[in-house]
């Protein structure tokens, strides 16, 4: 299976819509901010990993408690995922924080105050 065929784009979103109904349903751990959203997810073409982006708002002490929790729960997660998912091989799952709306939103104001000079 390539990166990028049609499968794969099928399993990917199917995954992060799970993923995040999982994330904001299904743990209770109180690590985890309330405002965490799964951005984007890329499963690997042999189905063994995957790696999910994702997004919390508030500071940097909010988000490093939401990483720590989120893989403190990866197993859970997965097992969820597996019940859910009917995969041949259920991914192993990497956490990664996406900064991307946080630095839209510098790159806004930094536009926002060249605008104004």
């Amino acid at each position: 299976m390539r990166k990028n065929s049609v499968k794969n784009t099928r399993i990917n979103s199917e995954v992060r819509r799970v993923l995040a109904n999982i994330i904001r349903g299904g743990l209770k751990d109180p690590r985890i901010g309330e405002l965490t959203s799964v951005v984007a997810v890329e499963v690997a073409p042999d189905l063994k990993t995957c790696k999910a982006w994702i997004s919390v708002l508030g500071d940097e002490k909010v988000q490093a408690e939401t990483l720590a929790g989120l893989n403190s729960a990866e197993g859970y997660i997965r097992n969820q995922l597996a019940k859910e998912i009917n995969l041949r091989n259920t991914p192993q799952i990497t956490f990664i924080m996406d900064q991307s709306i946080a630095y839209g939103v510098s790159m806004s104001k930094l536009i926002d105050e060249v605008n104004k000079s």
